[in-house]
């Protein structure tokens, strides 16, 4: 099986919010795949089971807060016994520009908070990750104000487009794996 993670935060104040991209492209894989989520409290999760290119897939969204991300991503990946290469984490990156994507199979955090806490709970990094660029070309001041603001309604109109970029990239990662994914999507 494989799984899936967007990462966010919970609750509808956040879900526009670019700190909760990995979030909105989970859920618009779902609609894709036509599977719904439930409430797994147990998991610390909202779980959709589903079949994309002939493989099981699970898709999670974690109820806790990003930087608590580890928590809900630990008990998924040991309670439905997810070997490491079957998991990958999808979340927003400030130090790539607005709709670029970059898909890897480890690595550092790179400041990323929900990447420390599932690194830190996991006990490794190495897990693949889709990152998603939210940085724009103006200078941002307050970091943590900028992740949980709102796109502006240009960059919201993109979006469709990214989302749709990032599920193809998921897909291919689904199918043939990480080095197909990344030929494909990490050129410049």
């Amino acid at each position: 099986m494989k799984l899936i993670v967007g990462l966010g935060n919970p609750g509808s104040r956040y879900i526009k919010t670019r700190h909760n991209l990995g979030t909105r492209v989970i859920l618009e894989l779902a609609k894709e795949l036509d599977c719904s989520f439930k409430r797994k409290i147990t998991l610390k999760s909202f779980i959709a089971k589903a079949e994309a290119n002939d493989e099981d897939v699970m898709l999670a969204v974690p109820l806790t807060y990003m930087n608590l991300s580890g928590r809900a991503v630990k008990l998924l990946k040991y309670k439905k016994k997810i070997k490491p290469g079957n998991l990958i984490v999808v979340c927003d990156d400030i130090n790539l520009d607005f709709g670029t994507i970059r898909i890897r199979p480890g690595g550092s955090s790179g400041g990323h908070n929900g990447l420390r806490s599932i690194a830190e709970e996991l006990g490794t990094n190495q897990f693949t990750r889709l990152r998603i660029g939210i940085r724009n070309r103006s200078k941002v001041a307050d970091l943590s104000k900028y992740v949980l603001s709102d796109f502006t309604k240009h960059e919201d109109r993109e979006l469709c487009d990214i989302a749709a970029m990032s599920i193809e990239c998921l897909k291919i990662w689904i199918k043939c794996g990480i080095n197909s994914a990344m030929n494909k999507f990490n050129r410049k």
